[in-house]
């Protein structure tokens, strides 16, 4: 959770663009809530798997657009992937391994860089919201996952915008994701 500006170093400030803004959660959402043929409730919905997912594979397409291409940006786009690392450490360690809030802040900073405060504001996170840390990973991963997939299947015929219109599906949970655009993938091969 970034609370204060000036604890953000420029090298990050790509990568956060993609994941907060475009194409991340402002993009996503914004689409989701302009969607009249979803009902309210789902324009609405928020899926952390499926959100966080998105947004985290949307810092990947940084690459493809030529953005990391700045050494200084590619730099900051490494670091929150060691940030997002150690988060499912963190997460794992508290819930599971009994970990005190004190070890989890050690930990977090030894293995980032980062400053304490902004650590133990993460920790106290993950203290009151089990697996939230590691939901974005599940999503990061079944996105990514699903595209290959799509890649895979229609080769020449991949075309990224479409692959990426299953987000006027709005928020779903991770499987019904997977289906759809295993759908889609089909549909694009008989020329639908």
């Amino acid at each position: 959770m970034i609370n204060d500006p000036k604890e953000q170093d420029a090298t990050v400030m790509t990568a956060l663009f993609l994941h907060e803004g475009q194409p991340g959660h402002h993009f996503q959402m914004a689409l989701q809530q302009e969607m009249k043929a979803l009902p309210q409730f789902r324009r609405r919905a928020w899926i952390n798997a499926f959100g966080e997912g998105w947004a985290l594979y949307a810092e990947t397409l940084g690459r493809e657009l030529g953005l990391y291409d700045d050494p200084a940006a590619y730099v900051g786009e490494l670091r929150l992937e060691i940030f997002r690392a150690t988060r499912l450490v963190v997460d794992t360690g508290l819930h599971s391994k009994g970990w005190s809030r004190e070890k989890a802040t050690d930990y977090m900073v030894a293995a980032t860089g980062f400053a304490r405060p902004r650590t133990q504001r993460e920790v106290e996170r993950y203290c009151t919201q089990i697996g939230q840390a590691c939901s974005y990973k599940v999503g990061h991963m079944a996105w990514i996952r699903a595209r290959t997939d799509a890649q895979k299947a229609l080769g020449a015929k991949f075309d990224i915008k479409q692959f990426h219109e299953v987000l006027r599906d709005g928020a779903m949970p991770l499987a019904i994701l997977e289906q759809r655009i295993k759908a889609r993938t089909q549909a694009a091969l008989r020329g639908a």
